[in-house]
């Protein structure tokens, strides 16, 4: 039999369903809770969750509310960011790469109060029960993970709310009736599914956007940015020097005044199944686009490319939880390394749900007007070369073609 639970961090919001967990984990293992609520950007007020968790008998010092949006930026979206990643071809990640610092957090959090466990509230449908928990195991390998939603029986909205009634659980007047979707959002994303958002024939409802205007209402008049880069992260927005977070805060305003970002996908899910969910990343899809701009001019074709072949896999890595794999790591490496001489300045138009690079430059700048130009190009290129590197490429493509004659 194994040992039995003496103390538990949880992943808590303070709302509804990890309150419910809150509790449920004090009944059903009768074990000391230490709640860790982290704030990502997701534009909420958390003090609110300190008072439940006081309320439900949690201990002032084992109540963690911490401040990781400039971890999240600087040491998860940014090192992202730098691969281009994009989970097929669309998704920018906002909550994938969300997971692995909470449960970076949790671990810590476990070490330092001497947790048996950490729990979360990802349902057994969803992919967050393994992000959180392959990050867990690969930080501890000795950690027991708590996953209520695969254990318990309260398996409706009504089930929750009557065992939060009946155990002076407060119930927001909201949650009463059925939500119309469910959100998850920090620094880099809103993300909405469920409810309203099944049919993926239906057209996503206004109500449903948060973070973006409209892109039919935003202003008539296009507004010009710029965004300094340096080894592959934005370090200023319109010449002024910015940390990762206030960075991608501002661009996440002027996203939202021109409507930028919005995204209607239905994805693979790494259980097995497919969603429709929307996302909106007005910042994100807005730096996304610059950073490729200063890539045009600063990498290497050779580099470009292969850039291009790996950004696929280390995509669904993030997406399927394994931040912490060795395998990621690599990637890693390799990209980071090809981000040592892009730096320089992009100029970007936002205009009505739209960005568009419209300038580029850089001290490491492998482009050369004197090399591509239409005019006289001084002998900087023989154009007369071009005949002997084609008659070489096209060396295979004679040779089967001269195959079937005889």
């Amino acid at each position: 039999m194994s040992d039995p639970i003496k103390r538990v961090v949880l992943a808590y919001s303070g709302g509804l369903d990890t309150s419910v967990i809150l509790k449920w984990l004090q009944q059903t293992y009768n074990c000391e809770v230490v709640t860790f609520t982290a704030d990502l950007g997701q534009g909420e007020e958390l003090e609110p969750a300190r008072a439940k968790a006081e309320l439900m008998g949690v201990r002032p010092e084992h109540i963690y509310i911490d401040d990781l949006r400039e971890e999240f930026v600087r040491d998860f979206v940014f090192p992202m960011m730098r691969a281009n990643a994009l989970y097929e071809g669309l998704y920018l990640l906002g909550t994938s790469i969300a997971r692995p610092l909470i449960s970076k957090r949790l671990i810590e959090i476990a070490a330092e109060v001497g947790a048996d466990a950490v729990a979360h509230g990802a349902t057994g449908k969803g992919n967050d029960q393994v992000r959180f928990e392959l990050s867990a195991y690969a930080l501890n390998p000795d950690i027991k993970v708590i996953a209520p939603w695969r254990e318990w029986d309260l398996t409706s909205r009504t089930a929750l709310i009557a065992f939060a009634e009946a155990h002076q659980i407060p119930v927001p007047k909201d949650k009463r009736g059925e939500s119309p979707f469910s959100t998850d959002a920090n620094l880099l994303h809103t993300s909405s599914e469920g409810k309203v958002l099944e049919d993926p024939w239906d057209e996503v409802p206004d109500y449903v956007y948060s973070r973006t205007v409209n892109p039919e209402d935003a202003p008539d008049a296009p507004e010009f940015i710029t965004i300094d880069f340096e080894r592959g992260d934005g370090i200023a927005l319109n010449g002024e020097a910015m940390s990762p977070a206030t960075l991608l805060a501002a661009l996440n305003e002027l996203g939202r005044k021109h409507g930028i970002g919005r995204l209607d996908l239905v994805e693979n899910r790494f259980v097995g199944m497919k969603s429709r969910g929307m996302y909106e990343t007005p910042g994100g899809t807005i730096y996304a686009l610059a950073h490729r701009g200063i890539e045009q001019i600063t990498l290497d074709r050779g580099a470009a490319h292969l850039k291009d072949e790996l950004m696929p896999r280390y995509a669904e890595l993030i997406y399927n939880g394994f931040w912490f794999a060795p395998e990621r790591e690599m990637l890693q490496a390799a990209i980071d390394h090809s981000q040592e001489k892009v730096a320089g300045t992009v100029r970007l138009k936002l205009y009505k749900g739209g960005a568009y690079v419209v300038g580029r430059k850089s001290p490491n700048t492998l482009y050369s007007e004197k090399v591509v130009t239409f005019e006289d190009d001084a002998g900087a290129y023989d154009q007369r070369d071009a005949a002997g590197f084609i008659k070489l490429n096209a060396l295979r493509l004679r040779l089967l073609g001269r195959r079937g004659e005889g």
